[in-house]
Order: C-alpha cells, then sequence, then structure tokens
C-alpha cells in the first residue's frame, strides 16, 4: 500500500511562497537545489505529519501551469505503478525520472485531472 511521504509547492515567486509558509505556519526551508528546489519541513520528526518541497512553477509538459499542491507516493515498483496508473485512466504529466541518489519519480493526472507524484527510493539512481 502506497502512502504520501512528500508534498511539493509550486510557486511563481520560491521566494515570496518561502517568506509566506515561514512566516505564517512557522515551517523552514533549506536549499537543495541552488535556485530550483527547497525542502520545507514542517515540523519535528516525532511528531505526525510529513515535509515537503518547494519549487518555480513552470508549464507543465501538456502545456498548462501547476497550480496546486501536489502529494507524492511512495511505491515499491515505479514502473509496475506507472502501468496500472495508465490502466486505470490516469496519463502521464511528467515522465518517470531520476532524483540522483534519491530516486525515480514521475507525475501523473488522475482521471479527475489531479496531479499525483510517485516515487521509488533508489539510492542507485542517476
Amino acid at each position: 500500500m502506497g502512502r504520501v511521504v512528500h508534498f511539493e509547492i509550486h510557486a511563481d515567486d520560491p521566494q515570496r511562497a518561502i517568506a509566506f509558509y515561514e512566516t505564517v505556519f512557522g515551517w523552514t526551508f533549506q536549499e537543495f537545489v541552488p535556485g530550483y528546489y527547497w525542502l520545507a519541513t514542517t515540523g519535528p520528526d516525532d511528531k505526525p505529519g510529513i515535509n515537503g518541497g518547494l519549487v518555480p512553477r513552470k508549464a507543465g509538459q501538456t502545456g498548462s501551469m501547476v497550480a496546486a499542491y501536489i502529494c507524492t507516493i511512495e511505491v515499491d515498483d515505479i514502473d509496475m505503478t506507472i502501468e496500472r496508473f495508465r490502466k486505470e485512466g490516469g496519463v502521464e504529466a511528467v515522465a518517470r525520472h531520476a532524483i540522483p541518489s534519491l530516486g525515480w519519480q514521475f507525475y501523473g493526472k488522475d482521471p479527475e485531472g489531479n496531479i499525483v507524484g510517485v516515487h521509488q527510493p533508489d539510492p542507485s539512481a542517476i
């Protein structure tokens, strides 16, 4: 069974969004990929909840802008999950790709048009 393990916030102005979430909710952000990806810590590890990330908003491969929180679900077999995703009416938004040393990532739209992230941990991903 897959569980939500990460979220992403897409922002037109990442610094403005970071300031907003730091001020309103007390979250902290650490630059992970310079100028492109910030890790968001929403609370201590011993409390319920998940952490996430923040990225600059870009046009998706379908030509539409991403304007949402995207939840990422961790799976054991990303290829099998993508196959099931498509079989059940989901469509690809961003193709399966490596996040070096972390794993494999895929973004798809469910039959309702919601974007879902799928992640398979794999430290050897390049």
